[in-house]
């Protein structure tokens, strides 16, 4: 294949024929040999006293290998599993942290806890032996719904924790935002509750322990979407072995979405058990697990108020929000309100911002990242409070968003929550979708609907993706190229979806002047990659990326002394283009092939200083996030006889700065908007408040979208190149998660409004719709 051009080329994914064919590896492949199984005792309760949990029954029946409880594990030393992103209340004091141990003994605070394992010859010996174990349960008060659990008077649910507050935190000018509010024209006020979500990547979880008897180590396949951050967690944080002995291979893994990021009580249980029985042990989740005890997400009540003058500025913002956080504090449960809060000005001109959110405490499965934290929260309630105050003023929504957005013509993009964006022009990007999306030709299309109501809605975003100085965001990359020629990538980022054996292959072979196929990405595994931090927020590209653009660098720097020497010139005379290395000015030139050749041949090496090998690695430190950004328009039509919300168009604006791989981010955007559209009118995990206990555990009962719910992307992009990192690209994998859920519910309620439905929560169900146009009907 040609290097010309290959930055910015629509290349197909190299990872498809291989996983379209079947011949994918996955965790449950690995764990098909596997000598034993496990399987776990769940809480049927959402909160009670342990007084009896007796595995002696259970380990009497066959194939049973081992019963394993809380008081075992902490005989063992094992630890607790902890939130790793602490945070700081806004008036000083530490958050509440109580401990969350891997199985607990005393008592249980959310339905589908796992209380014990049990080890046995075969998955279905385990279950069965399960099942046989004696468990006394008795009840305690149950609080699943979090404004119950935030209310004053409510029972605590940790000691720690006065009114079930994890923490709170608040950002912004207070001061600044009373005297906005006081000499507003106009305030419009809205309550809005943004779903709790189950992530449901098309892989269930899963984990393989294999013990090595000759050195005592452990080697554990597992689906993670960050293996060295997940080894360094289980070795000296749970299990208390040295990290070396730990080896962490993430395969194949099908999506994460960030519920493939927290360690949790099986994947220790499995690993415990390997170690202490000698043999390996497996456990592979069903889907039914899977809504009980992945992590859950989104979750978040908001008080929101906008002021605005007599022509329509945005003088002030006001945000009291609670954010559910379940039972226990998550590994990185901060996160959602760390991203909320910073995240609502937007891409508007706002006076003055007081905004606050209180992470409370429930019965129900901890809660952790998910595509978008916090960001797509923050742009829902902004965006849905733009729409409402058109509404107010009668006023065009988009006229109105283009009135108050920041412009770069405007001075420094400097957001009234504190963010610095780099680049972006909000302007461009509203004016492409709406061009796209035929705004102008709206009205025409509303009126020959007869029998239905249409909508159209808009939403501006600007998303703050992974780094900055303070966030520890840093990569390593090595790239090694052999004697032939060929090159290998290792990377401490995981591909799961993202296409990184493409994108990451393109970069190199456009750095290096070598075809795509000719480069070979890895990935997975701690005990081949340097150290790495995974794939999360949007990072591996702007971080991961640099990381391997500055490692070829230093391959280049290293072949084009060793070249000299060949050439016999001076190193600084050597220039590297199009895979040679070439004397300037001369016709003199020899291959990346050949400088790597002699740099693995020892007689033929030029320099005592230089080590042998075409072999560097380098890491790069975010010091500062991006800013991806653009507008998305969808319209929609509701039957008002049975409230069906029907999607007819999509149009999404993006700005990702550089493209490496336009047909890759095309994707990543498709897949986002497909779950920020289920977001919106279908995906809501309910509990129930007097019980706790997961009403919506199974797709049956929980909605996902499917294909005929969705429609044909119009996706465009309106870049402005990155200053923040060397290759100018800005995140791509949240972009359509982000401003989906509230561009379709803008469109709802565009619809609706002319039948006088003034608001509505997610997600636009059939029901939820049919309801609020009977109750507009009797009003």
């Amino acid at each position: 294949m040609s290097t010309t051009g290959l930055i910015g080329a629509p290349i197909r994914r190299k990872e498809d024929a291989r996983l379209l064919r079947g011949a994918g590896r996955f965790t449950a492949d690995a764990a098909g040999g596997c000598e034993l199984h496990a399987a776990f005792v769940r809480s049927p309760l959402a909160h009670a006293r342990i007084r009896r949990l007796d595995g002696r029954r259970a380990a009497a029946m066959p194939g049973v290998a081992a019963v394993l409880t809380g008081a075992d594990l902490e005989a063992a030393g094992v630890g607790r599993l902890t939130c790793n992103i602490p945070v700081t209340n806004h008036d000083g004091r530490p958050m509440a942290h109580p401990p969350r141990p891997v199985l607990p003994a005393e008592r249980t605070l959310y339905a589908g806890e796992p209380l014990a394992v049990i080890v046995a010859a075969t998955r279905e010996q385990a279950r069965d032996a399960a099942e046989a174990v004696d468990l006394d349960l008795e009840d305690a008060p149950v609080l699943a719904d979090v404004a119950a659990a935030a209310a004053e008077g409510a029972p605590a649910i940790w000691s720690e924790a006065p009114g079930n507050r994890a923490f709170e935190l608040r950002e912004g000018d207070p001061a600044g935002a009373d005297a906005a509010f006081a000499r507003a024209a106009r305030v419009v006020t809205l309550s809005l509750a943004v779903p709790r979500l189950v992530p449901n990547p098309l892989e269930c979880r899963g984990i393989l322990a294999e013990p090595d008897p000759a050195t005592g180590g452990l080697a554990v396949t597992i689906t993670s979407q960050s293996p060295h951050r997940l080894r360094r967690t289980l070795a000296a944080g749970v299990l208390k072995m040295p990290e070396t002995g730990l080896r962490l291979i993430a395969p194949d893994v099908g999506g994460g979405f960030g519920g493939r990021l927290a360690l949790l009580s099986e994947e220790v249980c499995v690993a415990f058990a390997a170690r202490r029985l000698g043999h390996s042990v497996a456990w592979i989740a069903d889907r039914s697990e899977g809504f009980l005890t992945d992590t859950h997400t989104r979750d978040v009540l908001a008080d929101a108020a906008l002021a605005l003058d007599g022509e329509g500025h945005f003088l002030g913002l006001r945000v009291a929000a609670l954010q559910n956080v379940g039972a226990y504090l998550s590994q990185a449960s901060t996160v959602c309100p760390l991203e909320f809060l910073p995240s609502l000005a937007n891409v508007y001109r706002v006076g003055a911002v007081d905004a606050r959110i209180a992470a409370v405490f429930t019965n129900t499965t901890p809660t952790d990242v998910y595509r978008g934290v916090g960001r797509g929260e923050a742009v829902y309630v902004m965006e849905r409070l733009v729409d409402a105050a058109a509404r107010a003023l009668d006023a065009d929504p988009a006229a109105l968003r283009r009135r108050n957005m920041m412009a770069p013509s405007a001075g420094p993009l400097r957001t009234a929550t504190g963010l610095d964006l780099d680049s972006g022009d909000f302007p461009m990007a509203l004016d492409l979708a709406l061009a796209k999306a035929d705004y102008a030709g709206f009205a025409a299309r509303r009126a020959v609907s007869p029998g239905c109501l249409r909508g159209i809605g808009i939403a501006a975003f600007v998303q703050n993706t992974m780094g900055g100085p303070d966030s520890g965001e840093i990569e390593t990359a090595r790239v090694r190229v052999h004697p032939t020629g060929s090159v290998t990538l290792f990377v401490g980022t995981h591909s799961h979806g993202q296409s990184h054996a493409t994108v990451f292959a393109q970069l190199v072979a456009a750095r290096l002047g070598l075809g795509v196929d000719d480069v070979e990405v890895v990935f997975g595994d701690t005990g081949r990659e340097p150290f790495g931090r995974g794939t999360y927020g949007s990072r591996s590209l702007s971080i991961g990326g640099a990381a391997i653009a500055l490692a070829t660098d230093k391959v280049v720097a290293k072949g084009r002394r060793i070249a000299a020497h060949l050439l016999e010139a001076a190193a600084e005379d050597v220039v590297f283009e199009a895979g040679r290395f070439q004397v300037a000015g001369t016709d003199r030139a020899v291959t990346l092939a050949q400088v790597a050749l002699t740099a693995y041949v020892p007689h033929n090496f030029p320099h005592e200083d230089l080590e042998p090998g075409l072999d560097e690695q380098a890491s790069y430190f975010a010091h500062a996030a991006t800013f991806p950004n653009g507008c998305h328009v969808a319209e929609v039509e509701v039957d008002p006889e049975t409230g069906a919300v029907r999607l007819l168009a999509y149009t999404a604006v993006d700005d990702v700065g550089e493209a490496i791989n336009p047909l890759v981010v095309e994707g990543q955007v498709h897949g986002g908007v497909a779950q920020g559209i289920g977001e919106a009118l279908l995906e809501r995990a309910v509990h129930d408040p007097a019980t706790g206990q997961l009403l919506s555990g199974s797709f049956l009962d929980y909605a996902m979208p499917r294909a005929d719910d969705l429609v044909a992307f119009a996706c465009l992009r309106s870049p402005t190149r990155c200053r923040t990192n060397p290759l100018g690209v800005k995140g791509a994998g949240e972009l359509g998660s982000v401003a989906a859920p509230a561009a379709v519910m803008n469109a709802v309620l565009d619809a609706l409004a002319p039948a006088g439905v003034a608001t509505l929560d997610l997600p636009a169900t059939p029901e939820r719709v049919w309801r609020a146009l009977a109750a507009a009907r009797r009003a």
